[in-house]
């Protein structure tokens, strides 16, 4: 019998929030909603996110088949009964559940890192960059190779376009796929990269290049990143001059690289599930652009990068024992049984 295989990662969603609450009380700190200012409450928010996946989902279907105007509204109601039995519809609300609980309680985390170590490790950092590189600097090997024109706001829009790849991702896994077994293995896998990615933070506080060694990236152009880099570092000193003041969450860390490690985790699983190849041709591609960005834009120290292949690897193995996908055998099919889901008329 199909049934959902979230357990895991709800588990992580309440006791990484319970952490955070923790550290909070601790430290004296406030919990925040990260994306409240900019995109609204979260009980207005989630809504309209399953409202966008589901309309996606269903609309383009009940179009294609609609031969007239007049049929719409039934051949509407038949794709959805179809794309959206009972069975689909607690799945993507247990997914998304527990990813977006566990999303904001790793933005709170990483938030009070300043306030829970004092000290940072770029230096340390930085140095290890140049001794992988005998005595170089990797973004400025980088500058010189791809110059500091066009190649900048190239890897700028890999950045950006990273930024909207994870709701992407994550409304392909629960809502438009019906692999829902590989489904419930990549949104796994995704909250066990932010559960780690946060443990890293504490353990190696840093900033990363930008901040700690601006004059690296003086000769880059104002692109959106920088513009965005600029705003980040603004959050930061008001959340540390007074957390309590303003409704800004600090969200600058550098190592590991969670771009590179949730880039790796999709990788992997898309393998690993056997999807259309140009997809996992895709991924691999945005995979080397995001780890060139990412030091080229001075996010990351080129360990951070290499962090973050060993982060996202560790993640995707985790979320495969954890929903049961590594007793399979891959490539892993498993969609709804044909009872659960009957093709529309």
């Amino acid at each position: 019998m199909w049934r959902e295989k979230f357990g895991f990662a709800s588990v992580l969603a309440v006791g990484l929030a319970i952490t955070a609450a923790i550290v909070a009380a601790v430290f004296d700190l406030p919990l925040r909603d990260p994306d409240d200012v900019a995109v609204g409450p979260t009980y207005v928010r989630l809504p309209a996110i399953l409202l966008l996946a589901f309309l996606t989902d269903v609309v383009p279907r009940a179009v294609r088949r609609a031969r007239r105007v007049s049929e719409f509204g039934s051949v509407f109601l038949a794709v959805t009964k179809e794309r959206w039995p009972l069975a689909h519809v607690r799945f993507a609300l247990l997914g998304l559940g527990s990813w977006y609980l566990t999303y904001v309680a790793f933005r709170n985390l990483k938030s009070f890192v300043p306030f829970v170590h004092q000290g940072l490790m770029d230096a340390e950092l930085a140095r290890l960059d140049r001794t992988l590189m005998f005595g170089h600097d990797p973004a400025a090997v980088l500058h010189d190779v791809l110059g500091t024109g066009w190649a900048a706001h190239v890897m700028s829009a890999v950045y950006i376009v990273w930024i909207g790849f994870v709701p992407a991702s994550l409304a392909a896994a629960l809502v438009w796929s019906r692999n829902v077994s590989g489904g419930a293995w990549y949104v796994t896998a995704v909250a066990v990269d932010w559960v780690l990615g946060v443990a890293t933070y504490f353990a190696v506080p840093s900033v990363g290049p930008i901040y700690a060694l601006p004059h690296l990236f003086d000769s880059l152009p104002v692109t959106d990143v920088t513009r965005l880099q600029g705003v980040m570092w603004a959050d930061r000193l008001e959340v540390l001059r007074d957390p309590f003041a303003t409704n800004a969450v600090q969200t600058i860390a550098a190592f590991a690289s969670l771009h590179v490690a949730i880039t790796v985790t999709a990788c992997l699983i898309a393998e690993l599930l056997g999807v259309h190849r140009w997809v996992r041709w895709g991924l691999w591609v945005f995979l080397a652009l995001t780890v060139v960005s990412t030091v080229y834009l001075g996010w990351h120290y080129a360990v951070d990068a290499l962090g973050g292949v060993v982060l996202g690897a560790t993640a995707a193995w985790i979320g495969a024992l954890a929903t049961g996908n590594h007793k399979r055998g891959w490539p892993v099919h498993r969609a709804y049984p044909a009872s659960v889901v009957q093709p529309a008329n």
